[in-house]
């Protein structure tokens, strides 16, 4: 539209001024070298008109013919980048399809027409990749860390080489060069906080938590349950040796995150040695409503040193109270009423819990409960022995298909922080023993059988979790532990009690 309008315009122009030029007729004179030249006005003009037309074509025939080099060598440069273009998206689809010998020819085309740049690096680093070539891969890697502009890529790259390659501490140097080059790069923190959990260095771990809070890279409540785990972390290993600094810290991780079970654990067994009782039994108590568990209530029950058995058995009433009665509740009540010898009360708060499929643990304690009160060779003791070997697990600690009877800051087969959950494991893995196995046959009720406890290990920082043998669990030490044999049975109510508890200090994985 405006150009129809410009050209209107100037098509009026001109008009105007051949009407003007033929009202105002005239003569042009030229002299020159003694000759004298008349015309008219108009023709005048045409003659310029055509002198400057035929200037212009000399003096582009002229520029076209000296540019020539020139204007060739650039087109030949932009068909060669085009050509490179073409093969680097064709590479790049090569790769995201899984054609190695595809992606390697295009990467090789690419790089002989675009050259050294940064997204031909990566190309040809990735199909060097898919096709197993490792030293190429690293190779290209190397040089993309060489170049400022992609050395934060280069060192992304050479961390995944070395990782495949189990070189952790060549990993864990690209991790940490990557974060100080570019604090805000999520894979490098992560990585550099994961080797320092599995160093157990659980400071520098906070630290590196607290940055990547402040640089936004995780969610502020996240951030607060990772400083808490770090906190009891450091508490654990100082709890022994140095109570005050584990109190310290155990203390903050309660107040960041109050229902940490662990941290509940160790803030109010060590108030409790301080005799600080009220502020102890108010953190395990406050714990005790957001996750009811047997550490806390061990620890409650013992808060205060030389309390009768039916001290304890109050202070379990008042827990289940808390809970609303909630399964562990009443467990906690069964075992403090048992130690009361008031087994109708123990019998009373588990009767709910026998109903309908009773868990592993509420079988053996009942099996207790009968071996107090009758003695361990009674046959309703054998029954639910029996019973408890084929019934549903309890909650255990549970990460990454790992069970555990002990929390631990990390996941020891990915190594993640805060990964053990507190849930009842898939029914295909058996729950851990508890500390709830009844008493050995005697006159008297002794003590409970104390059973062993599969320790875990140090995290593992590989990118894919540990193999696994089909069939099997593995333990804490990343190894299969075979499921026991069952014990044969002795008569029709079941198996002896010294084979029952043979077969209870093995630690079970599979069913």
């Amino acid at each position: 539209m405006w150009r129809a309008l410009v050209f209107l315009a100037l098509l009026a122009v001109a008009a105007y001024g051949a009407v003007w030029i033929a009202d105002h007729p005239g003569t042009v004179t030229v002299v020159w070298n003694g000759y004298e030249i008349g015309m008219s006005l108009a023709i005048a003009l045409t003659g310029v008109l055509v002198a400057a037309i035929v200037l212009g074509l000399i003096w582009a025939v002229v520029t076209g013919v000296i540019g020539l080099p020139a204007s060739i060598s650039r087109s030949t440069r932009e068909r060669r980048r085009n050509k490179g273009l073409a093969s680097l998206s064709r590479g790049m689809i090569a790769v995201g399809s899984g054609d190695p010998l595809a992606a390697r020819r295009h990467a090789g085309d690419a790089e002989r027409l675009l050259g050294s740049q940064p997204l031909t690096l990566l190309l040809k680093a990735q199909a060097a990749q898919i096709s197993g070539d490792r030293d190429a891969a690293e190779q290209a890697f190397k040089r993309m860390a060489d170049d400022p502009e992609t050395r934060v890529l280069g060192l992304r790259g050479l961390f995944v080489e070395a990782r495949r390659r189990e070189d952790e501490g060549a990993a864990r140097a690209y991790a940490s060069e990557a974060a100080r080059l570019a604090p805000s790069v999520t894979w490098a923190n992560e990585a550099v906080l994961e080797a320092q959990c599995a160093d157990g260095e659980w400071s520098a771990a906070t630290e590196t938590v607290e940055r990547r809070a402040a640089l936004g890279l995780m969610d502020k409540h996240a951030a607060r349950r990772q400083r808490a785990v770090l906190l009891t972390a450091a508490a654990q290993r100082h709890e022994a040796g140095e109570p005050d600094t584990a109190t310290e810290q155990a203390l903050k991780a309660v107040k960041l995150a109050p229902d940490l079970v662990p941290a509940a654990v160790i803030a109010g067994r060590l108030l409790a040695r301080r005799n600080d009782l009220r502020k102890a039994a108010k953190i395990i108590e406050a714990a005790w409503k957001a996750t009811p568990h047997p550490e806390l209530a061990k620890v409650y029950l013992n808060l205060r040193t030389g309390d009768s058995a039916r001290d304890r058995l109050a202070r379990a009433e008042n827990l289940a109270k808390l809970s609303s009665w909630e399964p562990e509740s009443r467990l906690v009540i069964a075992q403090a009423a048992t130690e009361a010898k008031d087994f109708g009360r123990a019998r009373e708060a588990l009767a709910p819990l026998t109903d309908d499929r009773p868990t592993a643990r509420v079988c053996r304690m009942m099996a207790r409960i009968e071996a107090a009160e009758h003695g361990a060779e009674s046959g309703r003791s054998r029954e639910w022995l029996a019973r408890a070997a084929r019934a549903p697990r309890d909650p255990a600690w549970v990460a990454d298909g790992i069970i555990s009877e002990r929390w631990a800051p990390v996941s020891p087969v990915s190594g993640r922080l805060d990964a053990f959950v507190w849930k009842t494991p898939p029914e295909i893995l058996a729950g851990p023993e508890d500390d709830d196995a009844p008493a050995p046959a005697s006159a008297e009720p002794a003590a409970p059988v104390a059973i062993p406890t599969t320790p875990v290990p140090a995290p593992v920082t590989t990118d894919s979790p540990a193999p696994s043998t089909p069939g099997f669990l593995q333990t804490g030490a990343g190894t299969p532990s075979v499921p026991p044999t069952p014990a044969p049975v002795n008569g029709p109510t079941g198996p002896s009690s010294a084979t029952q508890a043979a077969a209870a200090d093995r630690p079970r994985r599979i069913a």
